[in-house]
Order: structure tokens, then C-alpha cells, then sequence
């Protein structure tokens, strides 16, 4: 009875994980997925807790094993405390933190797959499915905790410029393959085939030897090192693609852990996990016209040598005023607005919607030009407008949108940057050329509000700012928007 009840709660986790998924792909729907996928999780969890039996071999016979209540008790207090502290963090979190959270919780993940490996490794010697689910967990569970560490330090500043080692890629490829290497030989050193690392106790039960468990440790510090010379390097323009990336080892690694407990709702999460990761890192590497080794191997975007304002090898600057743009969007037949980091770290979303709404008053078509990268995280804008209710139908990818561009009569960049910046198509020499960008340079008149004239998240000048169609309208976002807005109001 209890097993067909555990089945039926891993079916219902595994349905709901997949229908959340896919309600996750729509900002309307979004919300709701991720309560459904909640849900499924939360059943799969009392499922586990309390249906699955717990059984020992006896004399050769296998008994049940009686769960003492102090156990249940300790369980629940850790679930308690976790859920109060995810809770609290991700309600407190500011919007432009929420990468910083994402590559947090991303390496919690991997870590507990990294402590499953460490328990279970001295219980299944000899078993080489098993243990073969066991290290593989482990190791990519490891590089992810250590590699989503590194990013969350990157992103949050701490770490704001890559460390590159002399022949730093020779480096990383040889402890790469010396992880691989080392966990394939504790696999066969383990395992019914290789046995050097365990014999037969006195009692008939496999036991491991006394150096196996050092061993085992040993590869999990082998497994975070690679982690963290993995992601040391690579910049923060490339940030977005390593934490799809990362997350995606994690399901991996959480998948392993499916087949190691035979338990079809941890599996089906973590394939589910790992494949959306992978897709979506080969995604976003195909929206930088770069291959994923480059990624990885190249360490682009971290703060390279910048023009200063003013160069004038590349032109000069010019300013608009917020009365002069008040004037120049009122009379617009179609705007185009394009979001950017500055705009979450502003918190302008809501002044930006109350800009679109008044100028829709008006009879001008507004629409949200999304690059596929922007920000520092996968779809880190649209859930930034989703947060002011900006309809989703607004938000028009970068090939949707780049042919509207030649119609439209302003673009409004608020704190985007390399994600608009034409040398991607015109330098060869620059480190973002070949990026597929926002082509706002086609509009009539572009506008770009910054703080400041400072390089972007790549670290690289941005050429557009020097264009005669181009207007710089200075001053932090939402101080600049609200005037914005104030002064259409005059107009009325």
C-alpha cells in the first residue's frame, strides 16, 4: 500500500514539475507554474518522508527498520528552517540581487548533491551502477557549489575583475581531465571489477578500506578547486551564460541522485533542470554569435581598457534635456524602450510603466525591446517589467524587433548598454564583435539615460553614444524618468 502511494506521489511530483515548467515560459502564467511545481515538490517531499521504507539485511533476510520519532522530529526541524530563511531571502531581495540569489541557491543545490556522494559512497561497495551515480553526483555537484560561489561573489562585486593564471586554459584542461581521471579510478577501485578499495567483512558485507574515505575526500576538494578555477576567469559580461550553465550541472547532478535512490521525482526534476540549463546556455551563447567554448576558455568581459568620454578619434557627445525629450516623445508616432541593468538598479520599472501608459494616452505605439542577454541573468528584464505589469505582449525579442527600428522615432535606452552597442558590428577588433545587438542606430532619434558615461558590464566602449542621432539624458534612472514623466504631464 505505502509503495503504491509513493509512486503516486512521485507521479503527481513529476507531472506538476513539468506542467510548472511550461507555465513558466509566459510571465502571465509564471507565478502560478511555480506554485504547481511547488506543490508537486512539497508532495514529493512527505511522500518520501514518510512512505518510503527503510529496511536492513539481517542474516540474510531483509527486516524493516522502525524510524525512531526524534528522527522525523530533527527532519522537520531542518525543513522548517530552511523554508523560513529561502522565505525571507527571497522576499527581502532586491530585483537587481536576484542573480545573486539565483547562483546562491544553484550552489545549495550542488552541494547536496556533493553530501549525498560523500554519505553513500562507503555503502555501496562493490556496486558499480551504483557508485558510478555516486562520484558522478559528487564531482559535478562540487564544481557547481564552488563555480556558483565564484559567480555570486563576481556579481555581487566582491570579485569584480577576472584572475587569469599564466597558460591559464592548459591549467584548467589538465585538473579537468585529473578530476576525471580520478573519479573514473575510484569508480573502478570501488567497484565488483576493480576492488582495491574494498574486500568482505568477517560478517559477508562489503566494507570499504581505510583509505578509500580519504580518497573520497580528496576528489571532492579536487572536484571544488576545478569549480572554482572553472569560473574564476570568465567576466561578468559572460556571467549570464555560466549561471545557465552551472545550474544546469546541478540538475545533472540531481538526476544522478534519481538513479541512486531509484526515486523518479528527484530524477525527473533533475533532467528537467539540466536540460532547460543546457538549452538555455546554448541559447544565449547562439544570441552572442559565440560558442561556448569561448565562453569558457576566452574570459571575455572583464573590464578591459575603455575610450574616455569625449575621444576624439571616436566624436563628440551631446546632451538632451528633459523638457527637449518631453517634446521629442509627445509628438512620436512609435517608441521603442530599451531596458538594461541601470533600469533595475534604479528600481525604475514602475516609472518607466507609467511613461508607457501615458504616452499610449497619447496615440504613440510603445513597445520593449529585449535582448536576450541583458541584464545579469537569463530573462532578468522581463521579470523586471512583469513586477510593474507591463503586458507581455509588449516585450519584443531582439528579431522581432530590430526591423521596427528603421519606423520607430525615439529609442529610449535606460541602462542597456553593450547589448546596443554597434561596435559588435562594425569593429572587428572589439571583444563583443559578431553579437548579435539591438539595432537602435536605425531609429530616427536615440536616447540613452546613464549615470554616467562609464563602459558597460564588458568593460568596452560603446560607440553609439558618439552617433549624431544619439542623445545622452544623464542622471540615475528613476530620478530622470520621473521628471520625465512630470514634465508630459505638463503637456497635457
Amino acid at each position: 500500500m505505502k509503495s503504491s502511494l509513493l509512486e503516486i506521489c512521485y507521479l503527481i511530483g513529476s507531472v506538476t514539475f513539468i506542467i510548472g515548467m511550461k507555465m513558466m515560459g509566459n510571465a502571465k502564467t509564471a507565478r502560478r507554474g511555480n506554485l504547481i511545481g511547488a506543490f508537486g515538490m512539497t508532495i514529493a517531499i512527505l511522500g518520501t518522508i514518510f512512505l518510503v521504507k527503510h529496511t536492513e539485511v539481517v542474516n540474510g533476510f531483509e527486516t524493516n527498520i522502525e524510524i525512531p520519532g526524534l528522527i522525523y522530529g530533527l527532519i522537520a526541524g531542518a525543513i522548517a528552517l530552511g523554508t523560513i530563511i529561502g522565505w525571507m531571502t527571497a522576499k527581502k531581495v532586491q530585483m537587481t540581487k536576484m542573480p545573486e540569489l539565483v547562483s546562491m541557491f544553484n550552489g545549495m543545490g550542488g552541494a547536496c548533491a556533493a553530501l549525498i556522494g560523500l554519505m553513500e559512497y562507503e555503502h555501496n561497495p562493490g556496486s558499480t551502477g551504483a557508485l558510478v551515480a555516486i562520484i558522478a553526483g559528487m564531482v559535478i555537484g562540487s564544481i557547481s557549489f564552488s563555480g556558483s560561489i565564484i559567480a555570486y561573489l563576481k556579481l555581487n562585486g566582491t570579485m569584480n575583475k577576472p584572475i587569469r593564471l599564466p597558460a591559464y586554459n592548459i591549467i584548467n584542461t589538465a585538473v579537468m581531465i585529473g578530476v576525471v581521471a580520478f573519479a573514473s579510478w575510484m569508480v573502478y577501485a570501488t567497484s565488483a571489477t576493480g576492488g582495491s578499495l574494498w574486500s568482505t567483512g568477517t560478517d559477508g558485507h562489503a566494507v570499504i578500506s581505510e583509505g578509500a574515505t580519504m580518497m573520497l575526500y580528496l576528489l571532492f576538494a579536487a572536484a571544488l578547486v576545478y569549480g572554482v578555477l572553472f569560473a574564476i576567469p570568465i567576466g561578468g559580461a559572460d556571467m549570464p551564460v555560466v549561471i545557465s550553465l552551472l545550474n544546469s550541472f546541478t540538475g545533472l547532478a540531481a538526476a544522478f541522485g534519481g538513479f541512486l535512490y531509484d526515486n523518479y521525482v528527484m530524477l525527473t526534476g533533475g533532467i528537467l533542470v539540466g536540460s532547460a540549463g543546457t538549452l538555455l546556455t546554448l541559447e544565449m551563447c547562439k544570441a552572442m554569435n559565440r560558442p561556448l567554448s569561448n565562453v569558457i576558455f576566452g574570459a571575455f568581459g572583464g573590464g578591459g581598457a575603455t575610450a574616455a568620454a569625449g575621444d576624439d578619434t571616436k566624436g563628440s557627445i551631446k546632451d538632451v534635456s528633459v523638457s527637449d525629450l518631453a517634446v521629442m516623445m509627445n509628438y512620436s508616432k512609435k517608441v521603442v524602450i530599451v531596458p538594461g541593468y541601470g533600469l533595475a538598479v534604479a528600481q525604475a520599472q514602475h516609472v518607466i510603466h507609467e511613461l508607457e501608459m501615458i504616452l499610449e494616452e497619447r496615440g504613440v505605439e510603445v513597445k520593449y525591446a529585449i535582448h536576450p542577454v541583458a541584464g545579469r541573468m537569463p530573462g532578468h528584464m522581463n521579470v523586471l517589467l512583469a513586477e510593474s505589469n507591463v503586458a507581455y505582449e509588449k516585450l519584443v525579442e531582439m528579431d522581432d524587433i530590430n526591423p521596427e527600428f528603421e519606423q520607430t522615432d525615439v529609442v529610449l535606452i535606460v541602462g542597456a548598454n553593450d547589448v546596443v552597442n554597434p561596435a559588435a558590428k562594425t569593429d572587428p577588433s572589439s571583444p563583443i564583435y559578431g553579437m548579435p545587438i539591438l539595432e537602435v542606430d536605425r531609429a530616427k532619434n536615440v536616447i540613452v539615460n546613464k549615470r554616467s558615461m562609464n563602459a558597460g558590464y564588458a568593460g568596452i566602449d560603446n560607440l553609439l553614444f558618439y552617433d549624431p542621432k544619439c542623445s545622452m539624458f544623464f542622471g540615475d534612472a528613476k530620478k530622470a524618468l520621473t521628471e520625465l514623466v512630470a514634465e508630459l504631464k505638463t503637456m497635457e
